[in-house]
């Protein structure tokens, strides 16, 4: 099969049809600009019919044997690993990630879809006592009905699985909406996995288009009940509005600026994995992701020697094809990142900030840059950096730290590194974010663990328990089975 040719579809009750707007999405690979697909957009009168048959399909689905809904992502399962290097080949294609990512956007996939076979059986209805006699107080956990994913360019696979497979297991129908940048990894590709793994018809379905042509329909439309959001906090503060406005739950995955935090009682062991850490939280996939460390904050007592380990390291990394196996840096997204990049970097260094790693920028290929010296109050300090620039900042003592680390509008995630475990939890307990990884990565996600931010980077939580919060409601049933005395 070849996706870019087959799947670049819209996909609605079970058929894939071509879209019936005016214009079309074309889908490029942003390393070489070669086009993968042209794909004509949905409008209006297709979001509505994609809504609708979600809508009947859920009802006998909310019906099914939760065994039986469960066999499904069994199979989905399968055919991810059966197709694993095919789907690696889609994402290194569409969106520029090296093997590497997307052998890791892939495996953590399947760890969700292991999770979903299980929370297919996790909702549990409750009895509760009541002061009435003979009232008998049930409260059942029940489906919400339909919901609209959102996805984003980053991770589509990743993140759309992310709430298409507890969605549909937990007894809703979904309808996806993909990122303009990965149409196929983010949404033909998964309707047809669930397609060929024998989900009935019309309970998911992809509408690719833009919101030039769709405007708010999307969130608008009265029959889905919730609608899950990653992407940037501009849009996603619009989304969550309009949802609001609309009486819809909205999850937002949103933007972030996480800073990676080096405590002052670090050996040379210590501070090595630190580095380590530090180049892996800001330079996976580029530096596109929401968790990145944009800030590295350096105690000043280890700062020279962090300083020559982490610049080193960084200049050693290599930014090429991603199909090259020794590439560990790809090509952003698009010629518009690109550029953008440049131009925060020529601001940074018109503030004052000294480049330490000073990257070219070839086509959409943008080297790593390390930049220091930057003054607190730049407005660069406390917005997100989409790309593989990162800003090393000093502090003295632990105090500061915390500071520096809050003086931001975003709280997604963080980390922070010492010799001492607990002494890291405690700090990592005054840092406002809805994720904090004491001697790791900034760039974590597990299906049991509730994932999501605080401030400006979004709203609610994904993930486990959280999952079965955001996408089932809860029914209160009373049964009297004695007679009650009415006050009239």
């Amino acid at each position: 099969m070849s996706y870019f040719t087959d799947l670049a579809h819209q996909y609605i009750d079970g058929e894939w049809r071509t879209g019936s707007g005016s214009w079309d999405i074309i889908d490029f690979n942003p390393y070489n600009g070669e086009k993968l697909a042209a794909i004509t957009i949905a409008t209006v009168a297709e979001v509505d019919e994609a809504y609708r048959a979600a809508e009947r399909a859920q009802r006998d689905w909310a019906e099914t044997n939760p065994y039986t809904r469960r066999l499904v992502f069994e199979r989905v399962l399968r055919l991810v690993e059966e197709r694993r290097d095919d789907i690696v080949e889609a994402i290194i294609d569409e969106l520029g990630g090296t093997r590497v990512k997307a052998e890791y956007e892939v495996r953590t996939a399947q760890e969700f879809l292991r999770e979903a076979i299980q929370l297919a059986l996790r909702p549990e209805g409750r009895i509760l006592p009541s002061p009435v006699d003979g009232r008998e107080n049930r409260v059942y956990r029940l489906p919400v009905g339909v919901i609209g994913v959102i996805s984003p360019f980053n991770y589509p696979f990743l993140v759309t699985i992310k709430s298409v497979a507890p969605a549909l297991a937990l007894g809703n129908a979904v309808v996806i909406k993909p990122n303009q940048n990965a149409p196929v990894v983010g949404g033909g590709l998964i309707a047809k996995l669930f397609e060929d793994a024998e989900l009935p018809a019309g309970l998911l379905n992809v509408v690719v288009t833009d919101i030039a042509e769709v405007g708010d329909a999307l969130i608008e439309h009265p029959v889905p009940k919730v609608i899950s959001f990653a992407g940037s906090d501009r849009v996603g503060r619009h989304v969550g509005a309009v949802a609001g406005g609309n009486f819809k739950r909205a999850i937002l995955e949103l933007s972030g600026n996480s800073a990676l935090v080096v405590l002052d009682d670090l050996d040379e062991a210590g501070l090595d994995y630190a580095v380590d850490a530090a180049v892996a939280s800001r330079f996976i996939y580029q530096g596109q992701v929401g968790m990145a460390a944009n800030r590295i904050l350096v105690d000043r007592s280890v700062e020279r020697e962090f300083t020559e380990k982490f610049v080193a390291k960084v200049t050693a990394l290599r930014t090429g094809d991603p199909r090259d196996p020794e590439t560990q840096i790809g090509p952003v997204i698009n010629t518009f990142q690109a550029d953008a990049l440049t131009a925060l970097v020529e601001q940074a260094l018109a503030e004052g900030a000294t480049a330490l790693v000073r990257g070219r920028t070839r086509g959409n290929l943008v080297e790593p840059t390390v930049l220091a010296g930057l003054a607190e109050d730049s407005p660069l300090m406390r917005q997100e950096i989409y790309g593989p620039v990162v800003l090393l900042i000093p502090f003295d003592g632990e105090e500061e730290a915390v500071r520096l680390a809050n003086n931001t509008p975003y709280g997604l995630s963080g980390a922070v590194h010492t010799s001492d475990l607990e002494r890291g939890v405690a700090f990592a307990k005054r840092i406002v974010t809805g994720m904090m990884h004491v001697n790791d990565s900034t760039v974590l996600d597990e299906p049991l663990v509730a994932f999501g931010g605080e401030k400006f980077s979004g709203l609610g939580r994904l993930n486990g328990d959280s999952t079965v919060e955001a996408f089932t409601t809860q029914k209160w049933i009373s049964v009297q089975h004695g007679r009650t005395t009415f006050p009239l």
